[in-house]
């Protein structure tokens, strides 16, 4: 990083602390804090800045990795180009979501901004409308084709990672509900529970939170429609770029029993949750009681200082006030046996959770005790019991990045029909994707900073996406061409601009030198 810079943002971080000290107060208390007055506004005649410079950096990255070149190399939607590229529509749709987008119409905000365009050396990028056609044009085979140009730019980041990076892909497959107010998009349906839209399958590898595969499927499709097909695809990608092993998670509606003798055979692990019909409850009920454990779980966090006093729970004061019923989790014990089901030619390993609860009426007092069952199917004969059970609870991490995604609103039919929508899905969820490997394109933590270095690296990682967008898209610059440079001159400080820096700094590092 350029030491001049370093400085200048040391300098910066300075000056906020200073002003931020509680033994820093003005001389004069008795009017308010807030007390600005005379205030002018100008315009500038040659100066031109934009609130998001961070657009610099995703492009500069996007670059890197060959995401462009990929696009307009595989997906082909235009006879002429006139003006735009695939390459053009895809990151300009991505961009936009970057910038805190809430709908295709805001791209016309990014379109009279002068310095964002300058920023990304364009003259001009398509408008809302051309943008909503584009996506019209989709069909399955351009899904396809852009799906594989964003796994070859995926493998270019992949390919850049240490070795432990490599050691095991844990792919998780689930559905989510797209409701739309829309009487006349085509493929949307009504589900079991009463909700009009679009049922998209995400497949994501939970090690980066990345969207490996978003297709769009009509509101009234079960959840794990052509789950088997996408994972196969994830396992093939995650095998094709070096990981070691293979793990798929699932909730009750993906236990694939017709698949699983399949993918033991590949030697790929899997953990599913499987329903509790009357015949498996009969089986668990059957088992000694012996060959219950009691389950431990760790502690959610570690108290840095000292514990405080917990709060007053109003929830539970409520509930005791009107009558309600109370029903309070008691215990958890795990119990395993061996389980084929009826689509398999082989045993697996059945673990059996039972949580015992304890249901009573405040008025009534304690009515009786209860009990339920979690089953979890797996080929994983190496783990305890209970490892299994939290990797399995693991699995609940996978509904944060589906939230993350409703953020990016990638999860959202703005057009008319299944395809377009699902090409809009895709485009935009790329933005999540961008978000991702960027901090996997931070340099691997090395000298006197390392431990520092390593939770950036994870704390980008693991960002939700409106802090990402608060701190390394949202920040204000200005725009200046000089010579064959292009300048973005940061005009604001927040304590994730060293991190910004770093990669800058990376990025150009990393460009490829003129002729």
């Amino acid at each position: 990083m350029n030491r001049i810079m370093t400085d200048c943002s040391r300098r910066r971080q300075q000056r906020i602390a200073d002003r931020l000290d509680k033994s820093n107060f003005p001389d004069d208390l008795t009017e308010p804090m807030i007390r600005a007055a005379n205030i002018h506004y100008e315009i500038a005649e040659r100066a031109v800045g934009t609130p998001y410079g961070g657009i610099g950096l995703v492009h500069q990255l996007a670059k890197m990795i060959g995401l462009p070149a990929a696009i307009d190399q595989r997906l082909h939607l235009f006879k002429i180009h006139l003006p735009y590229h695939e390459s053009d529509h895809v990151l300009n749709i991505a961009y936009n979501a970057l910038c805190d987008a809430r709908c295709l119409q805001d791209l016309e905000l990014r379109r009279q901004d002068e310095a964002y365009l300058n920023a990304l050396g364009a003259s001009r990028i398509p408008d809302p409308t051309t943008a909503g056609d584009f996506c019209r044009r989709f069909q399955q085979a351009h899904l396809d084709a852009l799906q594989e140009a964003i796994d070859t730019a995926r493998r270019v980041v992949w390919a850049t990672q240490p070795a432990s990076f490599f050691e095991q892909a844990i792919i998780d497959g689930d559905g989510t509900m797209v409701e739309t107010d829309g009487e006349c998009k085509q493929g949307m349906d009504i589900s079991y529970k009463g909700q009009w839209g679009y049922h998209p399958l995400a497949i994501t590898l939970a090690n980066t939170g990345e969207v490996l595969r978003l297709v769009n499927r009509s509101g009234n499709r079960p959840s794990h429609e052509g789950a088997a097909a996408k994972f196969d695809e994830g396992i093939a990608l995650c095998r094709a770029s070096g990981f070691r092993s293979i793990r798929l998670r699932g909730d009750t509606d993906f236990s694939q029993t017709q698949h699983l003798d399949r993918w033991h055979e590949q030697d790929v692990v899997f953990c599913f949750g499987l329903d509790v019909t009357a015949l498996r409850h009969i089986l668990a009920d059957d088992l000694p009681g012996t060959a219950f454990k009691p389950l431990k779980r760790p502690a959610k966090y570690q108290v840095q200082t000292k514990t405080r006093k917990r709060p007053e729970r109003v929830k539970q004061h409520v509930v005791e006030e009107r009558g309600f019923k109370d029903i309070r989790l008691v215990d958890e014990w795990v119990a395993e046996m061996p389980y084929r089901p009826v689509a398999c030619k082989r045993n697996y390993r059945l673990i059996v959770l039972r949580k015992n609860l304890e249901v009573s009426e405040p008025r009534q007092q304690r009515l009786f005790d209860d009990y339920i069952y979690f089953l979890y199917l797996t080929n994983d004969w190496d783990s305890t019991p209970a490892e299994i059970v939290f990797d399995a609870n693991d699995r609940c991490q996978q509904e944060n990045i589906l939230a993350q995604l409703n953020a990016v609103r990638a999860l959202h039919a703005p057009l008319d029909n299944l395809l377009s929508n699902n090409a809009y899905m895709l485009i935009t969820s790329l933005a999540w994707n961008l978000k991702a490997w960027l901090a996997l394109s931070l340099p691997e933590p090395c000298g006197l900073g390392k431990a520092k270095q390593a939770e950036q690296k994870r704390g980008l990682l693991t960002m939700e996406f409106r802090t990402f967008v608060n701190f390394l898209m949202r920040v204000p610059a200005q725009v200046v061409r000089t010579g064959r440079r292009l300048v973005l001159r940061l005009l604001a400080w927040n304590e994730w601009q060293p991190v910004f820096l770093r990669l800058a700094a990376q990025q150009c590092r990393r460009q490829p030198l003129r002729c």
